[in-house]
């Protein structure tokens, strides 16, 4: 059974919630950053056991699994990790909705029906 959250219990969670947003959507930077000069790496890495660079990005991987399942654990949904999006479970009229939240506003602000996703936001 999904943790509810109420408006002001989300906003409570996104104070310790958003510095690992932010830490996700660093390490995926970093990621991409690095993919022209790891694809060789990889390839030659499947043959020979690996390299420095393949390394290092396993080790980002790593850390930004760590990340999504303290995202996870809080009961809030990660939905997109490319935005920093994240839903919260919700009731609103005795139905279950989402609070959504999206890296760089300042709260939650907005909530959905569960099949509408984020193209159906509408203002708290």
């Amino acid at each position: 059974m999904p943790r509810y959250f109420t408006t002001e219990q989300a906003n409570e969670a996104l104070v310790v919630i958003k510095p690992m947003v932010a830490e996700i959507l660093e390490i995926r930077q970093i990621i991409l950053e690095q993919q022209p000069d790891i694809w060789p790496s990889l390839q030659k890495a499947v043959g020979n056991g690996g390299s420095k660079a393949a390394s290092q990005v396993a080790l980002e991987f790593a850390r930004m699994d760590t990340l999504v399942r303290q995202i996870q654990a809080s009961g809030a949904l990660l939905k997109d990790l490319n935005i920093g999006l994240l839903d919260f479970p919700s009731l609103r009229e005795g139905r279950e909705v989402y609070l959504c939240w999206r890296y760089g506003e300042d709260s939650v602000q907005y909530w959905h029906d569960l099949d509408s996703g984020y193209a159906g936001r509408q203002k708290l």
